[in-house]
């Protein structure tokens, strides 16, 4: 980049139009420089010095034409194949070819133009003279930058680059064209483009749909499947651009192909895996349901007969059938209680009803009221920061700070009384911590902690497994199933949940969840 020019405000203004550096200008191989609406030069790279012959200053304007200028800022359309003509302090005259492309910001407003020209040709100004071995010197120079450039797109294999005439019709192919579609240069100049397309494509007339939009706004993008010379298939990307003479009349295209087969297949397969996954997950939470709600009749039966012999007739049984009794009573409990878990995170899926503004304080407090005889028996103190209103799906949340104050309750320590803390902070999201990507939004912490028999930190993964319970008190109940509907509620959720425990001190169970 040339010293002097505001590159800056270069940067800034193709930052606006989605283009990375303002730098990358000397990296291409012709002429180039960017400038603002007014026609006043902001950055350019040495070939342009070269071929004006001197550096201008910043904001100088070189060898505009005004009308052509404001033909293309007003339309906000590229201009191809333009030619002009600059004057040299030696009397001699460079005629120049190239484009000029508008830049715009994401609104679609042309914030500047960047022009992108070469030497086509030496002159001599009437009445001067001029070295005829000098002009053999630059007309040398010159042929031998157009071989260049034509050898630099005839190498590139990696892309398909040919030209077209009006309607279509391949004029020239390169070695990445053959490579990719597979006919030599002999096979197919002459030969309509469509060739490369499907017959359902051709049959809904795709390839003239193209050309036409090409014509009309000098542009089409278009990705999809393509046929090869062998009859094979590939996943081209395709950008066909239109050229124009100097009156700015279309006289053919410029068709640039990429083989992104290899990556089609691969978006494809991970789709197929997300599908597979999703009908899996699916179909085990529907199983889990229905043998958990068939296993609820016969349980009933079992739970009915056993309370009617309990209270019917526990007094004329012997003492071992008594605890026997008592045994099967508890062990139908239990299972009642682990079919309901089952159920519940069965459902914790799907989404039967849909999120909506709720006041998480009130949610909060329905579930202590639940828990407040055990709350007093327990004489266990209670901190509740105020909560924000938050949109959410109401009766999984008041499950999930069920399950985590039910277990603060559940595993004090035996040697003091129930702490329990629940606070929010606003905060950063890493996007490590969230389901979604490329990003760190803004999001609530909601942490639920307490001063009780704690855990060791090595099982902070495992205990939202299910049927996972770290601790096998006998006399603390529990199916393992809590902590994983914790995990379903809040991943409904878009967010994360983190779990951390020290023996003997207590646990903390911090919820991640985004703001909408």
């Amino acid at each position: 980049m040339e010293q002097g020019f505001n590159t800056a405000m270069a940067n800034t203004l193709l930052g606006e139009a989605g283009i990375s550096s303002a730098g990358l200008l000397e990296q291409l191989p012709v002429a180039a420089y960017i400038c603002d609406v007014n026609g006043g030069i902001i950055c350019c790279n040495a070939r342009a010095v070269k071929l004006w012959g001197r550096t201008p200053s910043a904001g100088e304007t070189i060898f505009h034409d005004s009308t052509v200028i404001a033909a293309v800022l007003e339309e906000g359309l590229p201009l191809e194949d333009w030619q002009s003509t600059i004057s040299h302090a030696d009397d001699t005259s460079v005629i120049v070819r190239g484009s000029i492309t508008p830049l715009k910001d994401g609104d679609g407003s042309v914030i500047g133009l960047i022009h992108c020209f070469e030497k086509v040709a030496v002159t001599i100004v009437p009445g001067t003279e001029i070295r005829a071995g000098h002009l053999a010197e630059l007309n040398e120079q010159l042929q031998q930058s157009e071989e260049r450039y034509y050898k630099m797109i005839e190498e590139v294999e990696d892309y398909a680059i040919l030209s077209m005439d009006r309607s279509g019709i391949i004029q020239n192919w390169n070695k990445g064209a053959e490579k990719i579609k597979g006919y030599h240069e002999s096979e197919i100049v002459g030969r309509h483009f469509s060739v490369f397309y499907l017959p359902e494509d051709r049959k809904r007339q795709l390839p003239e749909q193209l050309i036409s939009e090409a014509m009309k706004t000098g542009k089409a993008a278009h990705e999809g499947w393509r046929m090869r010379k062998d009859g094979t298939r590939f996943w081209g990307s395709i950008v066909i651009t239109a050229l124009h003479d100097a009156d700015r009349q279309v006289i053919g295209f410029s068709k640039v192909t990429r083989d992104l087969t290899e990556r089609k297949l691969a978006e494809d397969r991970i789709r197929q895996y997300a599908s597979d996954l999703e009908f899996q997950n699916r179909e085990l939470e529907q199983f889990a349901y229905a043998a958990a709600h068939d296993m609820k009749e016969p349980l009933r039966k079992v739970q009915f007969y056993n309370n009617y012999i309990n209270d019917n007739a526990a007094d004329a049984l012997p003492e071992k059938a008594r605890e026997y009794l008592h045994r099967s009573i508890n062990a139908a409990s239990r299972m009642q209680g682990l079919i309901d878990d089952l159920l519940m995170y069965s459902q914790a899926s799907a989404f039967s009803k849909e999120p909506e503004d709720v006041d998480l304080t009130t949610i909060v407090n329905e579930v202590l009221e639940a828990h407040q005889p055990t709350i007093d028996k327990l004489k266990a103190v209670v901190h509740l920061d105020p909560l924000p209103v938050m949109r959410v799906i109401p009766f999984q949340f008041s499950q999930l700070f069920d399950n985590l104050i039910s277990n603060a309750l559940k595993y004090h320590h035996p040697e003091r009384h129930p702490h329990i803390n629940i606070t929010i902070t606003k905060t950063q999201l890493p996007a490590e911590d969230i389901l979604l990507n490329n990003a760190e939004l803004n999001g609530y912490k909601l942490s639920v902690s307490d001063n009780g028999i704690g855990f060791e930190s090595d099982h902070a993964e495992k205990i939202f497994d299910v049927f996972q319970r770290l601790h096998t008190l006998p006399d603390i109940a529990g199916t393992g199933i809590g902590l994983a509907i914790c995990k379903k509620i809040v991943l409904n959720h878009r967010g994360q949940i983190k779990a951390y425990g020290i023996p003997g001190i207590g646990a903390t169970f911090d919820i991640f969840i985004p703001i909408e």
